[in-house]
């Protein structure tokens, strides 16, 4: 009976893929397997090993947000998430009030807010899953049921509700599934306008009924809800396109600019 070898030469475990809490997932192992029965095994046990990582040991999919780096109001807003509240105003200047919009690619739409005048803040964040505490990664994957959002504070005797959600429909084609604004497509796309009030519902809903009205389209795409659970994106998506983004040629913020907005270019 010929004997099956399973020795396994110069196994090697490295470490790749850091992300944001210097976890890592590891490569497959490098092996010479005689055995076709053997390698299989081996090849199970690799992807056991990944999904543990990825799953179980804070990898890719689990990386979490260090919300204390995050600027004002992303703590405020990370404190609320995590103690399950969701605000309408904001809690260090009650003043000003709070509005939610996802509009595909968040980048782009953060950028538009900022230069709205009597907007004050804005952050890019992750909202409508049931995930806690989500990361970008996790996101990504489609599997969270989270969309990329802005979240606007702002002072509604420089600006009312109506003018953000003109900016909104400004930017985003709210008869489109699945994304589909621009190049992005996805679940974590797709468009909603999250209101905090019912006076914000009912702006939101005469706008969108306006636009169907003047639309070929026979429906609205674009989700109208109550807002719900936001939670703070990674530092480095915050203000992206100011910083530079992609290109590394930061983009004006200035209150009424109208240059074109490049979100990849």
């Amino acid at each position: 009976e010929r004997t099956m070898s399973h020795t396994i030469d110069a196994l090697q475990t490295s470490k790749r893929h850091s992300f944001s809490n210097d976890k890592y997932y590891p490569l497959p192992q490098i092996a010479h397997i005689r055995s076709s029965s053997s390698r299989t095994m081996l090849r199970m046990k690799w992807f056991d090993n990944l999904k543990t990582s990825l799953f179980l040991d804070g990898g890719a999919y689990d990386a979490g947000v260090d919300y204390s780096k995050l600027n004002h109001p992303g703590p405020e807003l990370a404190n609320a998430a995590l103690s399950s509240t969701i605000l309408s105003r904001s809690v260090r200047d009650p003043s000003l009030e709070i509005a939610t919009f996802a509009g595909g690619c968040f980048w782009g739409l953060e950028l538009a807010y900022q230069r709205q005048n009597g907007v004050v803040h804005t952050i890019v964040g992750y909202t409508g899953g049931a995930k806690m505490e989500p990361s970008y990664d996790a996101v990504c994957t489609g599997t969270t049921g989270h969309k990329e959002a802005v979240l606007v504070y702002y002072n509604s005797t420089e600006t009312s509700y109506e003018d953000l959600v003109n900016v909104f429909l400004d930017r985003v084609d709210v008869t489109v599934v699945n994304g589909g604004q621009g190049g992005d497509v996805g679940s974590q796309y797709n468009t909603a306008i999250y209101y905090h009030t019912k006076e914000q519902q009912l702006v939101a809903q005469q706008k969108l009924e306006q636009v169907l009205k003047a639309s070929s389209s026979s429906s609205i795409a674009t989700e109208l809800g109550q807002a719900q659970i936001f939670w703070p994106a990674e530092k480095y998506h915050q203000q992206y396109l100011e910083r530079g983004g992609r290109t590394g040629v930061p983009q004006s913020v200035e209150k009424g600019n109208t240059d074109t907005i490049r979100c990849y270019g």
